[in-house]
């Protein structure tokens, strides 16, 4: 037997997560999937557990289900991520819009709040290699506000590192907004050390948690963060578009003014007043009504996390990315592939990009063969493993496929097919 193909079916055995794996739907199947960092499997349980509420609460309920479970849900699944995920207290974390509409609420209250403490703090520091959504919610509320962005150039294959951010900021620095694992090459980034670095400026730090949530271990209140935002469909296995969770350091509850005002962020929902009165919780940074039917799925999975503790996820996270670069060293290398990603695990998160010029080929082929990988610019097959759903021989069936089709694909190229 292939002595790597064995190593797999080895740490099959002797994983205490291996149970979990059989909870998803598929996950039994053939199909190897490697992009449970952009959309998890489903559990079973969250179907049910979907479809029970579909027919049980809102069908037979209706109305009568805004009382205080429903209102308080988004608090509760928060809390629940607080506890679970990130680290964070009880009453800092709620779920409430996209990740994109949370990170420009957070963002704009940031700077708002700065800017009315010292005019001239008016530059906001964000490195290019930031997950896109994140630099383009940046550029519109730097044209609305009149600041100015402030740019750092990062290696491709790692993020921001604490001299470059100690060089970027200042006195005229209002808000920091960095990836804490890099969505392109997996980088964990020291989230203290900068956090620290961007107080000893004065400013705000914002940080995107999408690639951390359910796969690294954060821990915001020890960190002194003071605002987070993270998405809920990667490895919280919330649904294609769940709604994504705000963290706002308690502190700050009373001190930041979120822009999109609405009247789920007042501080009597029901007086329906003349006047908007901010609450003066985490509820002051919601807006409309809650999303309920949509983070209903996420609660399987957090069940999950809670039960097997962060740190047993991060260690399988961490010996299934470590068995995919052994994979990639032993095949791929050899064909011209390279490394895109940290190779001390100490500095990667739960995915693993893989370089080479074919690579964009290479993902359509995959996925015609019922292997999912993505790709992302330039060159990069990248290989997203969640711990609780994959298993080590899916990822040896992968990167055997991988290699099969690369061969095809250089072979082709080279006229030799």
């Amino acid at each position: 037997m292939d002595p790597l193909l064995a190593y797999a079916r080895r740490m099959d055995r002797a994983d205490g997560l291996a149970h979990y794996r059989k909870r998803f739907v598929g996950a039994d199947s053939e199909l190897v999937y490697f992009d449970g960092n952009s959309l998890g499997r489903p559990p079973a349980a969250a179907i049910e557990r979907v479809e029970r509420f579909m027919r049980e609460e809102w069908g037979g309920r209706l109305i009568r289900g805004w009382d205080e479970a429903w209102l308080q849900l988004p608090y509760e699944i928060g809390d629940q991520i607080g506890r679970a995920v990130i680290a964070a207290k009880a009453g800092q974390t709620v779920i409430g819009d996209s990740t994109t509409v949370l990170l420009y609420k957070l963002a704009r209250a940031a700077i708002d709040g700065q800017l009315a403490r010292d005019p001239q703090r008016r530059e906001i520091v964000v490195d290019r290699d930031n997950i896109p959504t994140d630099r383009y919610v940046l550029e519109g509320i730097a044209h609305e506000t009149g600041c100015h962005l402030r740019w750092i150039d990062v290696d491709l294959t790692r993020g921001v590192s604490s001299e470059q951010l100690a060089e970027a900021v200042g006195p005229q620095t209002a808000l920091v907004v960095l990836n804490h694992v890099s969505y392109r090459s997996a980088f964990i980034a020291d989230a203290q050390e900068l956090t620290r670095i961007a107080h000893d400026a004065g400013a705000l730090v914002l940080w995107d948690l999408c690639h951390s949530a359910g796969s690294v271990p954060v821990h915001a209140d020890r960190w002194e963060f003071d605002l987070a935002v993270g998405c809920t469909y990667k490895y919280l296995n919330g649904g294609p578009g769940s709604p994504a969770f705000a963290y706002v350091r308690d502190d700050l509850h009373t001190v930041l003014r979120q822009p999109i005002q609405g009247w789920f962020g007042t501080a009597d929902l029901f007086a329906m007043g003349p006047e908007y009165v901010p609450a003066r919780s985490i509820r002051r940074f919601v807006s409309g009504t809650s999303p309920i039917s949509a983070m209903i799925a996420m609660r399987e999975t957090l069940a999950m996390i809670e039960e097997a503790g962060m740190a047993a996820v991060r260690a399988k996270s961490v010996a299934l990315t470590s068995y995919a670069i052994d994979l990639a060293d032993a095949w791929l290398g050899p064909l011209g592939v390279t490394l895109g990603s940290p190779r001390d695990p100490e500095e990667r998160g739960g995915h693993v990009i893989l370089q080479h010029p074919a690579m964009r080929e290479v993902t359509a082929r995959l996925w015609q063969r019922d292997v999912i990988p993505d790709y992302r610019d330039v060159g990069g097959l990248r290989i997203g493993l969640a711990p609780l759903s994959t298993s080590f021989e899916e990822v040896h069936r992968g990167l055997d496929a991988t290699r099969v089709v690369l061969r095809e694909v250089l072979a082709e190229r080279a006229g030799l097919a």
